[in-house]
């Protein structure tokens, strides 16, 4: 079968119809789900020989069995099965298929990963890495102040229209998941930016005054998604960091610093647009990992030196060092004015 037919399957393209109907989902949402399904259909036609209204739970157990063996990762096993799953539902809603053959099959337990964060002189760096030179040095500087300073996902912020900016009030609307709106904050870093890519840059880049995006690329339209993650990436490298930088690692960042000073939880939730607090607690747990490498250097190298370290949380995937976690505020370090 090849990748055409896996993805042309009719159950597979009136259902990916039905979700784009609804405009609740965005177009990256959709590719993974055509993914998904289109991997899914493909072992049942290759390997199980089943259509796949045949499918049932040994046939399904199989198949994660898979996944596991080419070592695709848990979070992408997970979001498989959620994909699949709901398909499944869709058929029985749609009186393809009498019940779910796969109720009761639960996905694997992800793994419990705590977001890498940069630290506040990382941030700075970074900020600061591309030349202000010219229009696209201006225009990257003011993606990545809007991408921390507001903790932006990235298809938010190449959403942008110029009128969905207020540079004096300090604030953004922007659409994010489900198509639902919110307002972001920005500090006077970020506005400064945007306020000289407007006046400085984007009248050299845009082609067509009626062009409405806010950022846009070397042909005068809205630029790409895969083109800030270039950027961003360009920029960690330019900056000398020692991890890879990419648009979310300046959301995990603009979220954790806020927690470390003392933001309410709540708050830092509506910021970011998350639907359930739990999906910010993990925020919690990054100041809370690092906290705790700050008192065993603090405590153990400092003030009692030559005895032995304290407990430690192990597996955490924060940056920052005990010397950069010095006074705490309550916005991202760039935020202040």
């Amino acid at each position: 079968m090849t990748a055409a037919e896996k993805t042309s399957h009719p159950l597979i393209t009136g259902y990916i119809a039905a979700l784009s109907a609804e405009h609740r989902r965005s177009n990256l949402t959709l590719r993974n789900y055509v993914s998904d399904l289109a991997d899914f259909a493909g072992y049942m036609a290759e390997v199980a020989m089943k259509d796949l209204l045949a499918v049932d739970r040994p046939t399904f157990r199989a198949y994660l069995s898979t996944l596991a063996e080419r070592g695709i990762v848990r979070a992408s096993v997970a979001r498989k099965v959620s994909t699949i799953h709901t398909f499944y539902r869709y058929l029985v809603t749609n009186a393809v298929l009498g019940k779910d053959p796969l109720n009761g099959v639960s996905p694997p337990k992800r793994e419990q990963r705590l977001p890498r964060v940069l630290a506040e002189a990382e941030a700075s760096a970074l900020m600061e890495s591309p030349e202000a030179g010219d229009a696209y040095g201006l225009r990257d500087r003011a993606i990545l102040e809007l991408l921390y300073a507001a903790g932006v996902r990235v298809a938010e912020l190449t959403g942008l229209d110029v009128d969905g900016i207020d540079l004096r009030e300090g604030r953004a609307i922007v659409r994010g998941k489900g198509k639902k709106e919110r307002v972001v904050l920005l500090g006077t870093p970020a506005v400064s930016a945007v306020e000289r890519y407007l006046v400085s840059a984007r009248p050299q880049l845009a082609s067509d005054a009626a062009q409405q995006a806010l950022f846009l690329n070397r042909n005068g339209t809205r630029l790409s998604i895969r083109a800030v993650q270039i950027m961003v990436r360009g920029a960690g490298a330019a900056a000398g960091l020692p991890m890879a930088t990419h648009p979310h690692l300046l959301r995990h960042s603009f979220a954790t610093h806020l927690l470390d000073g003392g933001a309410d939880l709540r708050v830092v939730q509506e910021l970011l647009g998350h639907s359930s607090a739990s999906t910010t607690q993990i925020y919690t747990h990054v100041t809370e990992a690092r906290q705790r490498t700050v008192y065993t250097d603090a405590f153990y190298n400092t003030w009692r030196p030559g005895r032995s370290r304290g407990p430690t949380k192990t597996g955490t995937q924060t940056t920052e060092s005990a010397g950069e976690e010095g006074e705490v505020n309550a916005r991202p370090a760039r935020q202040r004015s």
